[in-house]
């Protein structure tokens, strides 16, 4: 595996090991993309303050999330598809996010079921849940995820309708695969990939093979699929998933104040600040400019965490300052994935920790947990701002 140095670099080298399909349905958003970049430049544009003379010869990223010890901040994010970013890559971000010491978070919409991941690794993991049309398959997903021990349900609240994701259409992304010309030889030229994933556990959705689609293969399963997001679902059906499952409970999708509030009454272990990665309403604002008035809004009632744009170490130190308890990755994990499987995931967690190892060093910070709003400069009079791109 070429060397990687930062987030970029394993994106550069998994842009080249997979097809072009596949790496744009990790890396692109919906619509004109607005607000995919609003969360990159929106993280950029916070600057940490430097420190001096403090000293932080010993230092600690470790802390807790949901109760749970973990090694940093850092929760593996849930991301549809995986396993055609790599074979079986459920089961290899699992393990690799267990022996770094995180918590793995598995989609509906993966590859690998509840039941191969389970049965490939020794800890918990947290599932991924979308409330469907069909209830009943619903709760069946529900009683898997109970029946794998996982230590946690992450309900995500924001794809009652999907928004459009103009790269998937023209790359005839979907289940099963248009094929067309052009991806036909972008295939040809990945044969690696191709026999890689050929060797997998699954080739399509694992979590939904006993699915009631009223008939048989993949084509039929992806109208059923199409026909299962539900714009009706309500703060009822928050309740009702409460209801159901015994353990702790994240609220994915959560950006406005009053569903913060809304979310903090019904009992949640914690939500997640998050647009979706920009794959859904595009135009609304980046994850990272929300988080300070949600964290406010809920006060210490719910743990909040923080999705939409992570990609290096400061990242993770950014959000905790404005109110972040941790952050979940997505695309970047999965850029790991996909730029060496296993050994990919371990060296992109290995990038994010070293950078904010360093990162806390040089705003004079021991541990991580004492992060606060006071790492970040705040422009004072006097101060030369510089227009973007400036020297």
């Amino acid at each position: 595996m070429p060397i990687a140095t930062n987030i970029e670099d394993l994106r550069d080298i998994a842009r080249r090991r997979i097809p072009r399909a596949i790496f744009d349905y990790a890396d692109r958003g919906s619509y004109d993309e607005a607000t995919l970049r609003a969360n990159r430049e929106d993280l950029a544009a916070l600057k940490l303050r430097q420190r001096v003379m403090v000293d932080v010869s010993e230092r600690s990223t470790a802390t807790t999330m949901l109760g749970e010890k973990v090694t940093m901040p850092v929760a593996i994010a849930p991301t549809g598809l995986t396993g055609l970013f790599h074979a079986d890559g459920e089961i290899h971000g699992c393990r690799a996010a267990h022996e770094f010491g995180i918590p793995f978070t598995l989609s509906t919409m993966s590859i690998c079921s509840i039941e191969d991941v389970a049965e490939a690794v020794q800890k918990p993991f947290w599932f991924q849940l979308y409330v469907m049309r069909d209830r009943g398959f619903s709760k069946s997903l529900v009683e898997r995820a109970i029946a794998a021990k996982c230590s946690a349900l992450v309900l995500t609240l924001d794809l009652q309708i999907q928004g459009q994701r103009h790269r998937d259409i023209k790359n005839g992304l979907a289940v099963p695969p248009k094929l067309t010309l052009r991806n036909a030889l972008d295939i040809a030229t990945k044969p690696r990939w191709a026999m890689e994933v050929l060797r997998g556990k699954r080739k399509t959705f694992g979590n939904l093979t006993n699915a009631p689609t009223g008939g048989s293969g993949l084509t039929t399963l992806s109208h059923w699929i199409a026909g299962q997001f539900d714009p009706s679902l309500s703060w009822k059906d928050v309740a009702w998933i409460r209801s159901i499952w015994p353990g702790k409970l994240i609220l994915k999708g959560v950006c406005d104040v009053d569903d913060a509030r809304i979310a903090a009454e019904t009992g949640a272990d914690a939500i997640v600040v998050s647009n979706h990665g920009g794959r859904q309403l595009d135009g609304a604002p980046s994850s990272i400019s929300l988080l300070p008035s949600v964290a406010e809004a809920v006060g210490d009632r719910t743990e909040v965490l923080f999705d939409g744009g992570v990609r290096s170490g400061q990242d993770v130190m950014k959000a905790m300052a404005l109110g972040a308890k941790g952050c979940m990755i997505g695309k970047a994990w999965l850029y790991g994935l996909a730029a060496g499987g296993h050994a990919g995931v371990t060296q992109m967690l290995e990038i994010i920790r070293k950078e904010l190892d360093v990162s806390m060093a040089l705003t004079g910070i021991r541990d991580v947990r004492e992060i606060s709003p006071d790492v970040l400069h705040a422009p004072r009079h006097g101060d030369v701002v510089l227009p973007p791109g400036g020297r």
